[in-house]
């Protein structure tokens, strides 16, 4: 199974203020929607709870450490392996399983990660949760878009699809959780 995240950030890595998207870019919510429609999605509490609602079309797969948080119409996984084994479960091995947030959860399957559906959102934001660092010679540009701001997206910004260049070294010690 392929194992995909998909985030927006700003040129630092900005991902999110106060839980939210720090950016009003209606085109990233229709591509997001496009790339994890059918697919199971694994995000963290924090991220599911400003979503609001269990996305429609897809296995909704929420990462906790809370042992009464059970909402309605999602999986709950305690674990990594959790969460992959339900994805995995929905998927198939020749499918994909999405990975949306947040920060620690970015954090954790960024060493397990196939591949990268990347919004760069162009312009610094203000903030207070960042994607983790990683080192770009082990990823290869298999897609660029890139797309002005408008009357309806506030911002200039850019499609990007990155794959992996080598095989997993699922080494967590090539990734960074700072902002630097």
């Amino acid at each position: 199974m392929r194992i995909s995240i998909i985030a927006a950030m700003d040129e630092r890595r900005l991902i999110g203020r106060a839980n939210a998207l720090p950016w009003r870019l209606p085109a990233d919510l229709r591509h997001f929607k496009a790339l994890t429609l059918g697919k199971p999605i694994i995000m963290g509490r924090k991220t599911f709870e400003s979503i609001g609602r269990p996305l429609p079309g897809r296995t909704n797969i929420v990462m906790t450490r809370d042992v009464g948080y059970a909402p309605e119409g999602v999986l709950i996984a305690r674990t990594l392996n959790d969460a992959l084994e339900a994805a995995r479960e929905v998927a198939g091995e020749d499918g994909e399983a999405m990975i949306a947030g947040g920060a620690n959860v970015y954090f954790q399957f960024l060493p397990r990660a196939d591949r990268m559906y990347l919004t760069q959102v162009h312009g610094p934001f203000e903030g207070d949760a960042w994607f983790p660092a990683y080192d770009r010679r082990d990823w290869g540009v298999i897609h660029e878009e890139h797309h002005p701001a408008d009357d309806k997206n506030s911002s200039a910004y850019s499609f990007v699809t990155l794959q992996r260049r080598h095989a997993h070294g699922r080494d967590a010690a090539k990734v960074s959780f700072g902002r630097g």
